[in-house]
């Protein structure tokens, strides 16, 4: 395509303002190939500030392709979460009571208390939905005592005790009656606890060492037949 000449002067004086051939295109609302415009003002002396504007540009670029870069990134990541969650959802529809007794020997193994070093079942968490998962799959897998339940909060020396029972209480739906007085980690005096969702950690007990070694010894069991099995 030709350009008239009038065109042509107002594109060459763009330029020799310090016009970008990007920022000449939308003055003269015309898609002008970028070669056509370097020819027509190859003749042209750049202003001495144009060096530091196209720096400044590349910068803006840059920051501009670095947050696509991250956006893309938080998308794939939030696919990946989504196909991750979806993938074995089947695997938890309906758990029966062997699969109940299998993980709670797990957490026991894990995280609770051992016999004869501990002689009742203690298990202890800071998380909220774990503690919350251990004491469902326990009620729904054995006939419980309530009040055999005890419960003891570790916590740090700036976190406000009884917000901390109220809020394990509503967790646990264990009676305040059966909660020991919260523990006081006195190293954490004078130390400003930084993470504002923490509620220390709650440690819940239930007074039966028969119940803890029936847990504790599943576990051991679990472990031997698969270290020491074929398949593993």
């Amino acid at each position: 395509m030709r350009w008239d000449v009038d065109t042509k002067n107002k594109i060459i004086k763009l330029r020799i303002k310090g016009y970008t051939y990007g920022e000449i295109r939308q003055k003269i609302g015309e898609k002008i190939a970028k070669s056509t415009l370097s020819h027509m003002c190859r003749k042209v002396k750049l202003p001495k500030f144009y060096q530091q504007k196209i720096d400044l540009i590349n910068v803006k670029n840059r920051e501009k392709g670095r947050r696509i870069a991250l956006e893309i990134s938080r998308l794939k990541k939030d696919k990946l979460i989504h196909e991750l969650k979806n993938k074995n959802l089947d695997l938890i529809k309906d758990l029966n009571q062997r699969d109940r007794m299998l993980i709670l020997a797990i957490f026991h193994l894990s995280e609770g208390g051992k016999y004869p070093v501990t002689r009742y079942l203690r298990f202890g968490n800071s998380n909220t939905n774990i503690i919350k998962l251990f004491l469902f799959l326990l009620r729904k897998s054995f006939i419980l005592d309530e009040s055999k339940f005890r419960v003891e909060i570790l916590c740090r020396a700036d976190q406000n005790i009884n917000f901390l029972i109220d809020y394990w209480q509503e967790v646990t739906g264990i009676n305040k009656n059966l909660f020991y007085k919260p523990r006081v980690d006195k190293r954490t005096i004078g130390k400003p606890t930084k993470k504002k969702d923490y509620r220390g950690v709650c440690v819940i007990n239930y007074l039966s060492s028969k119940l803890q070694l029936e847990l504790q010894l599943l576990g051991e069991s679990l472990c031997k037949k698969y270290i020491f099995s074929d398949d593993f």
